[in-house]
């Protein structure tokens, strides 16, 4: 049963006599012409080798079901019952022995013979469909030539993915079979992250009468067509889908360019690339590059040999053979003329090779190598019928051993259970009793103006390799692409690719495939095309102003090169530098009254704290060590708790030394050196033995901070414990704190006596330091916390120097006349 001859079909609506209306316009499908070439040619080899049935002489009918349901069981009928005449279930001619039925070329047709040869257990092989869904009804008597089509839908799913398509459009007929087609790929969209971005159904059975509702649909196809978003499309069907396809785009927009369209056409296996008689001088170019699915075929010896021998006058019996010949040649046989006058006479000496691809193909299409293995089934499967009567007659209820008493249904069991071979040594095998084991070539179409076209094949879908993942074998470098294209792979995407830098981010309200491309956060980077997520640097590298990659930190600190660490140290040179000069003016006049006045000891062991106050301020420049870090904050520690612990003793003693004065006051007792050196000694101790504590448990080292600065790597000191740290700076507050308060009470005394006013001052200007440096401290990362703490020592540091130190610096320098006793010892009225 062939599929050659189509009609268009007008619509039936009884208000005309239906006679006169229903067949229009007869085409013959030379492509397919092939297919009977192939069934005469595997039946003369297998009557030529003695090895198969011999002293059998296979024959068979071959018959077209011309694309209509009608006609496909009226034609079924036929092969079953028709002699002389038509007498449905009835065999009039006892010579016609039908074994067997090979057809059709789409689901339709073999769903419609289905329903009458199973009833009758005749096996049916399906040569270019895959298994209808209601075969199953008809027995066992159904089988299908081509491989399982489940692999063939993976196949396309493992394309898709290899080129990175997920925007596609699909192209389906409008029947059960492309329903089902489009359930199952939408499925595996959803799977695999792919999206249908058109789904346009292709009438299956084109009424002609309905001029304008066909052109409406048309428009609506050709538009999907058109849209230059989609440039993948599947186009699933039946053989004439590319014929319909073809038709739609030149009755919407003949006069347009086609060569325009740039898609890539993905076709699945049931499809052929053909023209029809009134296509053939259409311009094809927009099927350029096409990637179709193919069942696989070798090419069998003989058979071109085979083809050169068809041409005028063939066998008679051959009724198509006139039609295929003057379509292709358009010319008529001396022996079928045809109605129109203006055909030429056919001179014989035309050849098939002549003939372009897309009308006729000198190579064995999947669909004729189908045929080919079908006959060579069925051949052995009867030879092994014949073979069991002499040994097994048990198994059979039929005993006759002539071979015209062979019945049909006695082929099932081994059509079930037998490996069969064809000529070519290839095993042949119904893996689930229904479809034939194999995989499908992935084959490249290269079409050219004239019509013709070149089939490259470029990949195969091995089924038997998916555990492995390599079900699908593709060369890419092998396929040609639209022209259009320039060779460059063609991308089919809802959008176009995120660039490296950016991330995906999903299009609410869209179908999954479509986002927007959005930059990468701060800190992350995508070095590839169309990234779902952006990756964070690694902690030693950052991003770079793309943020297409990561670029390694620079070690950081606060260095005596840069010009802030040049400064401070600048700046803690020059008030150690006043410090000196401070003492040395001291020691200078340290027999002055206003030396000696207020414990020259204590002024001393003050003025060399400072001093060291401003120099401990350089360990916090400079690339942090091990022995820098664990003398950093120690260091401070002391020699601030040294510098207040003199400031103390120095209030006390004032305070002391006014109340020594009154008559009878035993406080004369406590005025002295030990008073002073014990409160010195007492307060640094319990600051050294913090420090001590500190240094032994939970000791500073140096650490890179990898995150405070996004383009850096802060060299620091880390502190070791906080807890520690807090506790040194909580106890140089208390010792301020207390100062303060013994100097705010003792700043009315005489004033020549009293130095109790300026350290009032100088506690006040070191505390408001302090205050302000804790939360500038917490708030700033890397070196500027180190510059936070270098400016607070020298800040506090020279707060003390000023208000204590300028105005005696003043008398000793300026005012020499006041540095006297008399001076010293006026009181005020």
């Amino acid at each position: 049963m062939v599929s050659m001859i189509n009609y268009h079909l007008n619509e039936v609506s009884f208000q005309k006599h239906p006679s006169r209306e229903f067949f229009e316009f007869p085409e013959v499908l030379a492509k397919f012409y092939q297919h009977v070439l192939s069934l005469a040619f595997a039946v003369k080899e297998i009557n030529e080798n003695p090895q198969i049935l011999s002293n059998v002489t296979l024959g068979f009918h071959i018959h077209d079901n011309y694309y209509h349901p009608m006609m496909t069981y009226r034609t079924t009928l036929d092969l079953l019952f028709k002699s002389q005449q038509f007498v449905p279930n009835y065999k009039c001619d006892s010579m016609k022995n039908l074994i067997a039925i090979i057809g059709g070329l789409s689901s339709e047709t073999s769903s419609y013979m289905a329903d009458i040869v199973g009833l009758y257990k005749i096996p049916q092989l399906t040569y270019g469909s895959f298994t209808p869904l209601d075969s199953y009804n008809a027995g066992t008597s159904f089988y299908s030539i081509v491989p399982n089509e489940s692999s063939q839908y993976i196949g396309i799913i493992r394309l898709l993915q290899h080129f990175g398509w997920t925007w596609i459009g699909i192209f389906t007929t409008d029947n059960w079979n492309g329903e089902r087609f489009l359930q199952i790929m939408e499925s595996l969209f959803s799977q695999h992250g792919i999206c249908s971005a058109s789904i346009q159904r292709i009438p299956y059975l084109t009424h002609w009468d309905k001029f304008q509702e066909m052109f409406e649909k048309a428009a609506n196809i050709y538009s999907s067509i058109a849209d230059e978003k989609i440039k993948t499309f599947i186009v699933s069907g039946d053989s004439l889908t590319i014929a319909w396809v073809t038709s739609i785009i030149f009755l919407v927009c003949p006069e347009c360019e086609q060569s325009s369209l740039r898609k890539v056409w993905i076709m699945t296996a049931q499809i052929d690339y053909l023209l029809t008689g009134i296509q053939r001088k259409w311009d094809r170019q927009f099927f350029d590059g096409a990637i179709c699915f193919t069942i696989r075929s070798r090419q069998i010896s003989g058979f071109k040999e085979f083809l050169n021998l068809i041409k005028p006058p063939w066998i008679q019996e051959d009724g198509f053979f006139p039609l295929f010949w003057g379509q292709v040649f358009d010319c008529s046989l001396p022996s079928f003329r045809s109605t129109q006058v203006d055909d030429d006479i056919c001179t014989g000496e035309e050849k098939l090779e002549d003939i372009p691809g897309s009308l006729f193909e000198m190579q064995l299409t999947g669909h004729s190598y189908g045929i080919y293995n079908a006959v060579y089934v069925l051949a052995q499967a009867l030879h092994a019928v014949f073979l069991l009567p002499s040994n097994h007659r048990h198994l059979l209820r039929h005993k006759s051993s002539k071979y015209e008493d062979a019945k049909p249904w006695q082929l099932h069991q081994f059509l079930k259970g037998m490996t069969f071979n064809n000529s070519l040594g290839e095993t042949l095998t119904f893996y689930d009793h229904a479809n034939m084991e194999g995989g499908f070539d992935i084959v490249n179409i290269v079409t050219f103006p004239n019509s013709t076209f070149q089939r490259r094949k470029v990949g195969k879908v091995e089924p038997d390799a998916l555990n492995q993942g390599k079900d699908l074998v593709i060369n890419e470098d092998m396929i040609v692409w639209h022209r259009s294209f320039n060779q460059v792979l063609p991308i089919s995407l809802c959008n176009e690719y995120c660039l490296p830098g950016y991330q995906k981010r999903k299009d609410e309200g869209k179908k999954s495939c479509c986002y927007d491309c959005v930059p990468c956060p701060e800190g992350k980077f995508s070095n590839k095309m169309d990234m779902v997520a952006c990756f964070q640097c690694p902690e030693y590298q950052y991003a770079n102003r793309e943020r297409n990659g990561c670029l390694l930190k620079r070690i950081n600190f606060l260095s005596y090169e840069e010009p802030l660490g040049y400064s401070l140290a600048c700046l803690a040179a020059v008030f150690s530098l006043i410090t000196t000069w401070v003492l040395g003016t001291f020691i200078k006049h340290k027999d002055s009254p206003i030396v000696k006045a207020n414990n020259r000891d204590l002024t001393y062991t003050l003025i060399i704290s400072l001093l060291f106050c401003f120099l401990c301020s350089l360990l916090f420049l400079g690339q942090p060590g091990r022995v820098t870090c664990l003398l950093r904050q120690s260091a401070f520690g002391l020699t601030f708790s040294l510098s207040i612990s003199c400031v103390l003793a120095k209030t006390i003693l004032v305070s002391l030394a006014f109340k020594a004065t009154k008559p009878g006051s035993r406080m004369r007792t406590w005025v002295g050196k030990r008073l002073a050196v014990s409160i010195v000694l007492l307060c640094s101790l319990f600051q050294a033995t913090i420090s001590i504590v500190w240094l032994s448990t939970f000791p500073p080292f140096p650490e890179l901070d990898m995150h405070s600065v996004p383009k850096e790597m802060i060299l620091q000191c880390n502190e070791g414990s906080v807890v520690m740290f807090y506790c040194v700076l909580s106890y140089m507050a208390l010792l301020s704190f207390a100062s303060f308060i013994v100097a705010f009470q003792a700043r009315k005394l005489p004033d020549s006596f009293n130095e109790a006013k300026f350290i009032t001052f100088s506690m006040l200007a070191f505390c408001s330091v302090w205050v302000s440096f804790v939360p500038t401290y917490l708030s700033t990362k890397g070196k500027a916390m180190v510059a936070v703490e270098i400016f607070s020592i020298l800040c506090s540091s020279a707060a003390l120097l000023g208000c204590i130190f300028a105005p005696k610096c003043y008398i000793i320098v300026l005012r020499p006349d006041l540095n006297n006793k008399e001076q010293l010892i006026r009181r005020h009225a």
